[in-house]
Formats: structure tokens, sequence, C-alpha cells
């Protein structure tokens, strides 16, 4: 009985055994953070990122864009270079080099201005390009061996509005202005004023002239406008 017991005991030992022995023990496995680490542990290779594709910006479907709106600035007043002079017209006289003579002249009522070494010299009838030419020579003759001299109209001879406007008088003259602004600056037409039209009397080297003309009409320094009076 004895032997036959210890038989028993030796088959369950062993059956628990081989059992033990089909069943691995569970391990813990640690993944490799990068390649580095694979390398180091032994491991696989990490897989690789995903390369970067760069597109091309051009071939990117645009958002519409919110137009943004800058305000202009107003443009610089320009001179008319073939302008004529004449009395009432202010200048400004630079002579390069001389502090002297660089100064803001008048135009006088004889066409003329005076400077200080050359005295009065004529100004009436002439562009501020001739002028300055007329300034050089007479300054060369005697005073300056090479004079440089530059003139501009710094304020142009006024303008006249009569009839009927709020304030009729004598105005400063604008650049681009047309008999409709002259009658804005004037305060506007009065109730029993004529406003399609006016009569406009301009001078020059040919002489003067009087036309009746559209309130549209550019003006030039020294012109007179009449506002007439409507009949109904």
């Amino acid at each position: 009985m004895r032997s036959v017991r210890a038989i028993t005991l030796c088959l369950l030992t062993a059956l628990a055994l081989s059992g033990c022995m089909r069943r691995p023990a569970p391990a813990a496995m640690v993944r490799p953070h990068n390649d580095l680490d694979a390398l180091a542990y032994g491991g696989p290779r990490a897989a690789a990122p995903p390369p970067v594709v760069r597109r091309d910006m051009r071939n990117r479907p645009s958002r519409t864009a919110v137009p943004v709106v800058y305000a202009a600035p107003p443009p610089p007043v320009v001179h008319d270079p073939a302008y004529r002079l004449d009395a009432g017209d202010r200048l400004r006289i630079v002579v390069y080099g001389q502090e002297g003579l660089t100064n803001t002249y008048l135009v006088d009522a004889g066409g003329s201005i005076t400077m200080p070494l050359i005295g009065a010299v004529a100004a009436r009838g002439r562009t501020p390009a001739e002028l300055s030419a007329a300034i050089a020579a007479r300054l060369r003759n005697g005073y300056i061996r090479e004079p440089y001299v530059a003139a501009e109209v710094e304020a142009y001879r006024p303008f006249f509005i009569l009839g009927e406007v709020a304030a009729p008088g004598q105005y400063p003259f604008v650049p681009n202005m047309t008999a409709e602004s002259a009658v804005a600056i004037a305060g506007g037409f009065s109730p029993r004023a004529k406003r399609d039209r006016v009569t406009l009397t301009h001078t020059d080297a040919r002489g003067t002239v009087r036309l009746v003309v559209p309130t549209t009409t550019l003006l030039s320094p020294g012109d007179t406008v009449l506002v007439n009076e409507r009949w109904f």
C-alpha cells in the first residue's frame, strides 16, 4: 500500500510540474522611447515620425481678404509754371548762398518787385522762371559771379466776387478754383441769385474779356465773378 501511495504521489507531482512548465510566467516589457533606447536595450527601433510635407503657399486656397481703405493725403498744391505774374502776387525769391537777398516779395501796383542791391525788377507778364533769369542777370552784372536764383508763387493775387452772394468782396485765390467754389467762399448764393451761370471778367496780356460761363468754369487769379439776379 505504501508503494502504491508513493507511486500516486509521484504521478501527481509530475503532472503539477508539467503544467507549470507549459504556462510561462508573465514578463514586464518596456517599449523603447526612441532609437537610442532601442539600440541600448536591443529592442526594435521606434517608428519614424511621418515626414513633414511642405506645401507650396502659392497653391494653398487663399482666404477672402477684407479690404482696408486708407484715407489718401491731400495732393500738394502744384503751381502752374506758365503762370504770368501781376500786381498782388506774393513771391518767394531764393538766392542760394545769399541770405540778405532771399526773402518774400510782393509784386506792387506797378508790376515790379524791389530787391536789395539791384532795386526794382519788372515781374508783370513774366513767368516765375523768367523772373528768376532776370534777377540772376542783374546780380551777375557786378554783384555775384555765378548767382543761382529760384522764384515761386507763395500766394496768388486775390479774386473778386460781386452780385447776388452773401458776402461780396475780395478773397485769396486758391489753385483749381471754380466759379462755384468762389461763390461758396463768399457765403453762397442769395435767394435771388441766378445759380447756373455767372459773368466772368478776365484780364491777361491779350486784354480784358467778359464772358457768361457755367459755374464749373475754372478761375484765374485776379478774375472778377459777377453773380446775376434771376428774373423769376
